[in-house]
């Protein structure tokens, strides 16, 4: 019963001018993201976390250390394969207003289980590896922490969505419902029975009742009291 605190980077040079990244190499936070992470990182020093696993590109690592440096105790950053971008193939570099007149885009926004991005990868193969590998390090994490143990995952924004809506019990073709913001925080707990979602694109609130991880991962029936501490503050448009 750990828990696992999804942290997507922060906003990029690519993001700032509408370009699609994807796997491509020195795209780093500018200086609007490195101050989204440090506030992603402050909220989270107050949780002692057993690991912090992330994607292997670039503005995935800065945000991660910005999370290390925030930690009383000292970790290493794990480096996952299966947390890097979606492969976008031919569409990656290119503006985003340019791909929405692609005949694929409509695909993209509304049956994404069918997608296969032109020399890249489809986005079902890029949510079955990635839920893969948060479960995997989960499993590992509670294994050798305990139940109680609270762990971080950076990656990037389509990962963290597939991640949430497998979690949610959603089709992935359901999935561009979810928003995930530069930094933005997300929660979940993976219980014996089924996962929980405990919030989602946060970017605002306290996370110190996490400390201590969480009791039980039973429902509780007509909502329950909430947390201890300040409820994290979800993000409104």
């Amino acid at each position: 019963m750990a828990t696992v605190i999804l942290v997507r980077h922060g906003r990029t040079t690519a993001n700032a001018t509408g370009i699609l990244a994807g796997r491509a190499e020195g795209v780093s936070l500018d200086q609007v993201g490195q101050d989204q992470a440090a506030q992603s990182a402050d909220r989270l020093a107050s949780v002692p976390l057993a690991s912090v696993v992330t994607s292997p590109l670039e503005r995935c690592q800065q945000t991660s250390q910005h999370i290390l440096e925030r930690q009383t105790s000292a970790l290493d950053p794990l480096i996952e394969a299966d947390l890097t971008e979606c492969d976008y193939g031919q569409w990656q570099g290119r503006p985003l207003s340019e791909l929405a007149t692609e005949a694929l885009w409509p695909v993209v926004q509304s049956q994404p289980s069918a997608v296969v991005f032109p020399g890249g990868e489809a986005m079902a193969a890029m949510q079955g590896r990635a839920v893969a590998a948060i479960r995997r390090h989960d499993a590992a994490i509670e294994a050798q922490h305990g139940p109680g143990a609270v762990w971080v995952a950076v990656s990037h924004g389509d990962i963290i969505k597939s991640i949430l809506a497998d979690a949610f019990g959603m089709h992935l073709d359901l999935f561009q419902r979810i928003n995930v913001g530069p930094a933005s925080i997300s929660i979940v707990n993976y219980g014996a029975s089924r996962p929980s979602v405990l919030a989602t694109n946060t970017e605002a609130g306290d996370l110190s009742w996490l400390a201590g991880g969480l009791k039980s991962a039973d429902a509780p029936v007509g909502g329950g009291a909430g947390n201890t501490s300040n409820d994290v503050t979800p993000q409104t448009a």
